[in-house]
Parts: C-alpha cells; sequence; structure tokens
C-alpha cells in the first residue's frame, strides 16, 4: 500500500492498492521533491471519471509502469473535488501549454522548485494508439529531456508562470462602471452568439459531446425575460423538451447524466454529479411554470425524487457522483437488452414501452442493447395505440417501475458519498427556486435542512470548510463554497424568512469580503487568502460545467446589500463587475452566469417588503407577489427593531404594509393589494422624496 490508504477522499482510496507509490498534495512531499531534485508526476482526477478509471487500470496497476514512475518522479495524486484550486491552476496550464482543453484525468508534470508544469497531457494509453504515444514512451523522455535541458525548463517556468499570472489578474476597466448602455450591448451580443449556436435540429446550444450547460441556460432564460420577441425562449424551451426526452436522463429513477457522447442527446457517459441535478431542477421547475409544460414538471420531479431516494446522506447533506462503471463495464448497469425487457413486462405494458423508448427500432448501444430515450410524447403515442394518455401514462410508469426494480438487482456504480459544500449550496438554491416555481414546500424543507447541515458540519472557526467526508470537515472553503452559500441563503429567506438564515447570510458574506476580496483592484480571488496554492491565487469569471463563483458572489452581495441597504456588499459587488467588463464584454458566452449579474447590476430587481401586524394579511400579499416572477418579497413579519440596517426602519402599526423597492430606494408604503398592483403597473417612478431613510 501507498501513501493513500488512510486518505478520506474516496478516489484517493482508489488508487490506495497501486504499485505507484503515490503520495497527496501535502507541504512534506513537495519539499521532498525539491530536496531530492525530482520532477513530479502530478495526475488530478474524481471518482467517477470514466478515463481516469481506465488509465489506473492500464497504467497505474501495471507494474512495470509503477516501476518507472517511481525511478523517475514523485507521484502525487490529488481528488479534483477537494481540491479545484489545483486543479483549475494546472487546466489552465494544459491550456497554454497544448493549445487546447483539458479533462480528467489531467497529467502534468512539474519542475519540483516551483511547481511549474514543463509538460500537461490528459489520458495517456498504455500502448500507442488513438494517436497517442505510450505512457511508458512519455515517462521515459520527459525525465530525460528535464533531466538534459534544465536552461530551457526554467526559461519556460518564468514564462509560463508570468501567461498564468496575467490571467488570473485581469486588468479591467480602472474606475469604469457598468451602465445600461454597456449591458445593453453586451446582452444584444450574447443573444446573438445563443441564436447562431442553436441547435434547432436536437436543442442544446453546440455540438457533439453535448453537456447541459446549465449556467449557459440559466443566462438564456435570464436574456429570454428581456428579449422582444420569442426567439430565445423557444431555444430554451425546445432544449429542455430534448433533454427531457433524451438519453442525457436517467428515464427510471429521474437523475441526468454529466453529457451525452454524440449530438442527439443519445448516449451519456454515465456518471451523474450533484451540481448538474443541483442546477437543472429548478431550471425544469421554472421552465414547467413558465410554459405549463408536463414534461418539464415530470423531469424536475424525477431529479427530485432521485437526489433524495439516491444521493442524501443520513447525517444530512448530498453525496457527490455516482461513477460511469458498475463491474469494470461502463453503462452496463443502464442499458436492456430486448429479451431482458420482454421476460419482465406483462403483455398491457411491453409495447407501449418498447415503442414508446425506441426498443422497437435498431440497438442504440454498442449494437446489441438499449439505452433508454423517449422516442414519442405521451399525446401520440396514446392516438397510435388508439388509447387514452392517462392510460398510457400509467402503463409506462407500471413498466418503468417493474424495471428500474430489476435493476436494483445488478452490480452497482460506486457512490462517492463525500460532501462538498458547493454543490451542497447550489443544492439547496436549486431547491428554494424548484419549490417556489412549483409551489413544493417540501423542497423548501430540502433546502433548509441542506443550511443547518452547512451550518453544524462545515462552519468551522468562524469560516466554512469545503468536504465533509468520513465524520470530518477538511480543507478551506473556497470563493464558490462561500457565494453559492450565501447566495442561496438569501433566495431562501424570500421564500421563509428567519432571522437566524439572515444572520448567517451577513456572516458568510463579510468572510467573503475579508478572505477573498482583492481590496485593491476590486474582484474574488478563487482561493482562500491563508491557503498556499502554487504559482499565483486565481481570480476567475469564466464559467465551466458550474457558475463563476464570482459572479455568483456579485449577484448575492447585490442582492443582500439592497435588502439591508449595506453599502459594503453593494461596492465590493460593483468592483467585481467593473473588473470583468472588458473580459465580459469581448466573450460574454463564456461567462453566462456574469451576464446575469450584470442585468441584475445596472438594473435591481424590485422587491417588496411585508410587514404588518396581522400575520394572515402578509400572506395573503405574499402568496399574490409569488406569482411575479420578476419581483423578489420578503416578509419580515411584524415591526422588530433588532433587524440589521435599513430593515429597523420599516415601521407600521397596520395589519399590513408593502415597500416596493428598487436597489435602496422605495416607494411610498401601501397598504392594499390594490394600491402594490397599481404600483407595479405604474413602474417603479421614484421622486426624490421617496428615498426610504
Amino acid at each position: 500500500m501507498n501513501k493513500l490508504g488512510n486518505e478520506s477522499s474516496l478516489y484517493l482510496r482508489q488508487h490506495a492498492e497501486n504499485p505507484v507509490d503515490w503520495h497527496p498534495w501535502h507541504a512534506a512531499v513537495l519539499d521532498q521533491a525539491r530536496e531530492q531534485h525530482r520532477p513530479i508526476l502530478l495526475s488530478i482526477g474524481y471518482s467517477a471519471c470514466h478515463w481516469c478509471h481506465v488509465m489506473a487500470h492500464e497504467s497505474f496497476e501495471d507494474e512495470a509502469t509503477a516501476a518507472l514512475m517511481n525511478r523517475l518522479f514523485v507521484n502525487i495524486k490529488v481528488d479534483r473535488e477537494e481540491r479545484p484550486d489545483l486543479d483549475r491552476i494546472y487546466q489552465l496550464a494544459h491550456q497554454l501549454m497544448t493549445g487546447r482543453g483539458g479533462g480528467w484525468p489531467l497529467t502534468v508534470f512539474l519542475e519540483p522548485s516551483e511547481l511549474v508544469p514543463f509538460f500537461a497531457g490528459t489520458y495517456f494509453p498504455v500502448e500507442r494508439r488513438f494517436g497517442m504515444p505510450a505512457f511508458r514512451e512519455v515517462l521515459l523522455t520527459l525525465h530525460k529531456w528535464y533531466e538534459e535541458n534544465q536552461d530551457e525548463v526554467r526559461e519556460q517556468n518564468g514564462k509560463i508562470s508570468e501567461a498564468l499570472k496575467s490571467i488570473h489578474s485581469p486588468a479591467g476597466d480602472s474606475g469604469q462602471i457598468p451602465d445600461l448602455d454597456f449591458a445593453q450591448r453586451v446582452l444584444q451580443k450574447s443573444a446573438r452568439q445563443i441564436h447562431s449556436r442553436h441547435d434547432s435540429v436536437n436543442g442544446g446550444f453546440g455540438g457533439a459531446p453535448k453537456f447541459p450547460q446549465a449556467p449557459l441556460l440559466n443566462a438564456v432564460a435570464c436574456l429570454a425575460s428581456i428579449e422582444t420577441g420569442d426567439s430565445l425562449d423557444s431555444s430554451l424551451r425546445f432544449t429542455l423538451q430534448r433533454m427531457a426526452l433524451g438519453g442525457l436522463r436517467d428515464h427510471l429513477d429521474g437523475g441526468f447524466f454529466r453529457y451525452c457522447v454524440d449530438d442527439k442527446w443519445t448516449i451519456p457517459h454515465f456518471e451523474k454529479m450533484l451540481y448538474d441535478n443541483a442546477m437543472l431542477l429548478p431550471i425544469f421547475a421554472e421552465g414547467a411554470k413558465r410554459w405549463d409544460e408536463p414534461l418539464l414538471k415530470e423531469a424536475a420531479c424525477g431529479i427530485a425524487g432521485w437526489l433524495e431516494s439516491v444521493m442524501k446522506q443520513g447525517t444530512g447533506g448530498y453525496s457527490a457522483s455516482i461513477d460511469a462503471d458498475a463491474g469494470g463495464e461502463e453503462g452496463g448497469f443502464h442499458v436492456w437488452t430486448r429479451q431482458q425487457v420482454t421476460e419482465l413486462l406483462d403483455e398491457s405494458s411491453l409495447q407501449p414501452f418498447l415503442r414508446s423508448y425506441g426498443m422497437d427500432q435498431a440497438p442504440n448501444f454498442e449494437g446489441h442493447a438499449w439505452h433508454l430515450v423517449q422516442q414519442m410524447t405521451m399525446a401520440d403515442l396514446a392516438g397510435e395505440l388508439n388509447s387514452d394518455t392517462v392510460s398510457v401514462t400509467n402503463r409506462l410508469a407500471k413498466a418503468r417501475a417493474v424495471l428500474q426494480e430489476a435493476r436494483e438487482k445488478r452490480i452497482h456504480p460506486t457512490l462517492d458519498d463525500k460532501r462538498l459544500t458547493s454543490w451542497n449550496a447550489l443544492l439547496a438554491e436549486g431547491y428554494v427556486r424548484a419549490g417556489r416555481a412549483l409551489r413544493r414546500d417540501d423542497w423548501l424543507d430540502c433546502a433548509e435542512a441542506i443550511f443547518r447541515f452547512i451550518m453544524s458540519d462545515l462552519w468551522v472557526n468562524n469560516g466554512l470548510k469545503a468536504v465533509f467526508n468520513a465524520g470530518e470537515a477538511r480543507f478551506e472553503a473556497y470563493l464558490d463554497d462561500y457565494a453559492w452559500t450565501l447566495s442561496a441563503l438569501t433566495l431562501f429567506l424570500q421564500s421563509r424568512w428567519d432571522g437566524k438564515w439572515l444572520e448567517f447570510a451577513i456572516r458568510i458574506a463579510d468572510e467573503l469580503l475579508a478572505r477573498f476580496e482583492d481590496r485593491e483592484n476590486g474582484g474574488f480571488f478563487f482561493s482562500d487568502e491563508c491557503v498556499d496554492v502554487p504559482i499565483t491565487r486565481s481570480m476567475i469569471y469564466q464559467d465551466d460545467a458550474t457558475p463563476a463563483g464570482a459572479a455568483t458572489a456579485i449577484t448575492a452581495l447585490n442582492r443582500l446589500g439592497h435588502l439591508l441597504g449595506e453599502p459594503l456588499y453593494l461596492k465590493a459587488a460593483e468592483r467585481c463587475m467593473s473588473r470583468a467588463m472588458s473580459q465580459l464584454e469581448e466573450s460574454p458566452l463564456a461567462f453566462a452566469s456574469l451576464l446575469c449579474a450584470l442585468q441584475t447590476s445596472v438594473k435591481p430587481p424590485l422587491h417588496v417588503i411585508i410587514s404588518g401586524t396581522d400575520s394572515s394579511q402578509q400572506m395573503i400579499f405574499k402568496h399574490w407577489l409569488d406569482d411575479h416572477d420578476q419581483v423578489d418579497c420578503y416578509l419580515i413579519g411584524p415591526p422588530d427593531e433588532s433587524l440589521p440596517g435599513i430593515l429597523q426602519a420599516y415601521h407600521t402599526t397596520e395589519p399590513v404594509t408593502a415597500w416596493l423597492c428598487r436597489g435602496v430606494q422605495c416607494l411610498p408604503p401601501v397598504h392594499s393589494l390594490g394600491e402594490l398592483e397599481q404600483q407595479l403597473k405604474n413602474g417603479f417612478n421614484l421622486n426624490n422624496n421617496d428615498t426610504l431613510e
């Protein structure tokens, strides 16, 4: 056994029996490499990663390959979900060195003194194939080159370090603040680019491989809400429909896979990630409300059902991921032969099932089996079978239940049960948004349970930890952890006001500014200032599969700042947005979450504060406002002078009083729904004397 056997990370423990002398990333092993003047082989991956397993089986379990690695390098394994700061800096280095995007497993060779890479790649085969050299060839060639070219290594180190520092220290537009003209220009450019990328045949934005791109879907929804005409709205609806019908979705348990390898949403890469489902849940729920679309509601409810039955942990929080492989075979847990289905289903459900899921056509999985893809709507299938929609829907539901029960007897893919603060915070926000859209109080309960878990198990010594695993909270949290938790809390307060969660949100916001803000130039670093990171602290505005923490921080700080009238939060958000302007204008769709933040920065959404002495009348106001998607609502209850910021100023002796506000400015208070409705119809026309003092 190497040095990974006692690690809490499942991914690291999966490599504990390798003959490779693996070490976790630790100061002691880095010092060892420096003292021995030995280059470092850094391998980064995660437990659900299919190609990580392939490279492990082919190379890291091979005695001859391991002997080479042990003789020539100091070998370090990193779980990218535990150390996203390391993953981000070395993924970017890979992109700089190769001119193409990276992925996992990430294979990086580091000069030990400065930890700068001199070579980077991803998966390497055990023998030459796919146009790639054999991994053993790579090891020998790189070690020889490193030994014979120290001057070139040092020169390259300097260039790569400077490039990484430049990328992660965006210059910004000093003193320039985004205004409505800037926002209109960037949002119009974004809409044109989205139109050009939309796949009008299959749905989605781009070709294969096809990812859900949840941050982009959110941006499309934001832009559709302000676009004249319904083109973006239609594109979003069509995309969500195709995703719900296609192979990206597990039609038996309701969860969504990470991506599809083809452009028709047919065959997925079979791992399931918590973050994808956390973000897709509210997108489908809000779409179901927006268009009164049963298919999208079914998809949202399916995600929630899967989360609660499979991913939820008994002691709080939700697991990180489910592997692509089961029993050493990718997809084996999920695909079906016609014989298996025929033996399981009765006559009343067999033919509708085969027809609905394309099993009356040629196999779609490796020529011998079917991955379930819904080929027909319920209405079309009912017409074809000369039946009614309700009957067909019930027969298919019964068939799916039978197959799911049978599937449970198969070898299951591995569940990585570590709980990440960031992904759980994404899910809390997902439950809040979806619960509001579909009026599901139980989903709000789920969100609040996540907050309790984060507060009790991950809030340690006045700061967040990033990972909870094996009963222990570990690693100083990252910007994403703070920003996504803050965003979820501030949205939750719109559905359920609770002083405890307001206080927690303020503590999160204060620590976010103290630990991550570049106080001199604006913007937020990705890693805590107390953490020693190689090369440079990252400052990231670009989305990946998840929204950029900086963009979320802007939106959440603005939301909290406007609620409390706190300029500290508003100024920090403004400085961050100002620093990102040039990047956003140059390539807006790479910064999709920043587009939504820009929209709410230049024109804060309307919000209503409800107070009063009669709780039942206040709830009538609240329920009426919940149907207005463009209005945020806070029911703060009876007047309370202990509330922070300008919340103390909302005094009333009336049964119910409502203040309609934009930013920190409010219209005169009203006491009836008719008056409030009239204010909303008239628009927000504020006189100078109407500012709330």
